[in-house]
């Protein structure tokens, strides 16, 4: 038997998935984007059976599980354990050491909120958990994990990488942080219980931010999340994660999302910025 041809993509439906996938995640998908979207979407229109990306179109409205499925398709995960190396540095060289100094003098309180908005797979929650509990400790440490795909997020709640992700961490870390075994003869390494206690998680859809508390979070990481966005909603979601760093807390982005001068922000360097709230 013959099989038939995958189902061409189109322009009529890329524009119409193309909106559904803006409307639930903020994601803009330009023109140049339909060869991408096809290749990610066929196996999921031949498993389903259907006839045209319009049917699946039809279908993505009225099952919101199918909608989740599409955003999943779309979304890409590539991270790592510490990147953005230059921005770790002056974490740990400059911004640490004056928040303990600043705890010493009573300044500050010994509890500290990150937050890594487009979490992925988890390596960066956990880098940003790892440093926290090596840098300040005995204080109070709370990092939230959230992603638009459950797919992600339940990678990122199991905390297991393959093994040869270990050189990403430094020696030391590994020895405190990671627990070593084999998976299916496979090498593996997983975070110990208390890591893994101080990361929490949550769907989060970052398009659609509800108000949250204000100065709630000493760290924001949004890396290699805007890069997807549109200028309206890049506006929208800065202007929503703004009001939610601490007094002179920080928020961090990818080495492609330098931004332009933006109220409540200070540049420290690029792609990273204080919070200028009184």
């Amino acid at each position: 038997m013959i099989a038939s041809a995958p189902p061409v993509l189109q322009a009529w439906e890329f524009t119409r998935l193309r909106d559904v996938v803006y409307r639930e995640a903020g994601i803009w998908l330009s023109d140049a984007k339909t060869a991408l979207v096809a290749s990610r979407l066929q196996r999921r229109v031949r498993e389903l059976q259907l006839s045209s990306f319009g049917a699946y179109h039809r279908l993505v409205l009225r099952d919101p599980q199918e909608k989740q499925r599409l955003i999943e398709c779309i979304c890409t995960h590539e991270t790592s354990f510490f990147r953005e190396p230059r921005q770790w540095e002056f974490l740990e060289q400059q911004m640490f050491p004056a928040w303990r100094a600043a705890a010493a003098r009573g300044e500050r309180r010994t509890h500290l909120r990150a937050w890594s908005a487009g979490c992925a797979t988890g390596e960066e929650p956990f880098s940003i958990a790892m440093s926290l509990l090596r840098h300040f400790p005995g204080w109070r440490v709370e990092v939230l994990a959230t992603d638009v795909s459950e797919r992600a997020l339940q990678s990122a709640r199991a905390a297991e990488w393959p093994l040869s992700r270990a050189d990403q961490l430094p020696p030391s870390f590994q020895k405190e942080f990671m627990l070593r075994g084999d998976v299916n003869g496979e090498g593996r390494m997983r975070a110990t219980p208390d890591l893994r206690e101080v990361v929490r998680f949550a769907r989060l859809n970052l398009n659609a931010l509800e108000p949250g508390e204000a100065g709630a979070w000493d760290l924001i990481f949004c890396r290699n999340v805007l890069i997807y966005f549109d200028a309206a909603s890049k506006k929208r979601v800065l202007e929503s994660l703004q009001p939610r760093l601490a007094p002179g807390g920080l928020l961090l982005l990818g080495h492609a999302e330098a931004i332009g001068p933006t109220p409540g922000l200070r540049a420290l360097m690029p792609t990273l910025y204080a919070s200028e709230q009184p």
